[in-house]
């Protein structure tokens, strides 16, 4: 008992110091608001409004029905230009994007033959260009498919595709930006702040005076792990609440409560990382150069950037030792598809083991250093 009332003072301490830090509860306000917002509704393989010119050589009732397929918010109305204004357009950067449909197109597509349909694309907007080339074959393509059925004279294809989107309907970006960016802002601030508070310690020379009392290396780490980590859970737990539910209006399908346990969990994983990292680090400059090189593989080898599938196997085995590996799984697994504790559990389990062994190195190199300042 007296060990967690020692524990339990301490932290105080650290909240106490944690709110005497205005530009650290800037950066955490911050990453649980307006990055989140930021980071879902600017993602870059979003299309938005992108500008489009119709060349219409064929002016027949299958061309007018593919021109009337574009509309905002993929697209802005598009443009009927001439086939000689393509170029001085495509120089001007008026359209990301022009179609050129061919004279004849309806009869030969009627006939059975197979017309070209050209698309002109102004590579230089990279993010609009990649995806909305997709877009345009895909519009195309349908409306060319849907004409063709239409006409009894011609068979019907004897199998049609359904597909159904599920967990993302729509296909909006901001649904899976959102949460990845508070998934990626909890493992940031939780190594941050925990390294930042040893740190602070070092530098204010209040390690000494630590020292100097009857606590243990254990009762001082386990502080710095409980506050710093109660911080990342609350402003997490809200950011879910009133940033993507509330301003973002992201569905969540799972229970919160859930997600923030395996918050909870992951926690006590990365500020253990905080803590190793916090000992290695002799200032916040070095802390910061170190965070370069352990949360960028975090974050695009967790799963939260790109899926797991598409990596080298040697990196996926590797990754599974990261606690953020697992966390994504289950955040993904909870907010997404509304999975219980029966699905997410070995991700759990995975929490906890991968957060033993951390915990267990930092407090050890903790002891260590605590003891060469003694």
């Amino acid at each position: 008992m007296h060990a967690l009332l020692n524990i339990f003072h301490l932290g105080i301490k650290e909240l106490r110091g944690l709110g005497r830090d205005t530009l650290m509860l800037v950066l955490i306000a911050y990453s649980f608001s307006f990055q989140v917002y930021i980071a879902a509704t600017g993602l870059p393989e979003s299309l938005h409004n992108a500008p489009v010119a119709i060349v219409d050589e064929d002016r027949s009732q299958l061309s007018t029905r593919i021109i009337n397929a574009f509309y905002p918010p993929h697209f802005l109305p598009p443009a009927i230009i001439d086939l000689s204004a393509v170029d001085p357009a495509m120089d001007e950067g008026l359209y990301t994007f022009v179609l050129d449909i061919p004279p004849d197109f309806q009869r030969d597509v009627l006939a059975g033959r197979q017309p070209a349909v050209q698309l002109n694309v102004d590579a230089t907007r990279m993010s609009q260009a990649f995806i909305g080339n997709s877009y345009i074959q895909n519009i195309v393509n349908g409306e060319v498919a849907a004409f063709v059925q239409g006409h009894s004279a011609l068979a019907a294809l004897p199998v049609e595709l359904e597909v159904r989107m599920r967990f993302n309907p729509n296909l909006t970006a901001a649904w899976f930006g959102s949460v990845m960016q508070v998934i990626n802002s909890v493992t940031m601030l939780s190594i941050i702040l925990t390294g930042a508070a040893l740190i602070r310690e070092r530098e204010h020379g209040t390690v000494e005076h630590l020292l100097v009392m009857p606590l243990t290396p254990f009762e001082i780490m386990m502080s710095k792990v409980w506050s710093m980590g109660l911080v990342v859970v609350v402003v997490a737990t809200a950011s879910v609440v009133f940033v993507v539910q509330g301003a973002l209006e992201v569905p969540i399908e799972g229970s919160i409560a859930l997600f923030v346990l395996g918050t909870t969990l992951h926690l006590f994983a990365t500020t253990s990382m905080g803590i190793f990292l916090g000992t290695v680090a002799r200032s916040m400059p070095q802390m910061g150069l170190l965070m370069i090189i352990v949360l960028l593989p975090l974050q695009m080898l967790s799963g939260s950037t790109t899926p797991r599938e598409s990596m080298p196997e040697l990196v996926q085995s590797i990754m599974l030792a990261a606690p953020t590996t697992h966390f994504v799984s289950l955040a993904q697994a909870i907010l997404y598809r509304g999975a219980g504790f029966g699905i997410v559990w070995p991700q759990f389990l995975a929490l906890i083991a991968i957060g033993g062994v951390f915990f267990v190195l930092a407090l050890a190199r903790f002891r260590k250093t605590i003891g060469s300042m003694a």
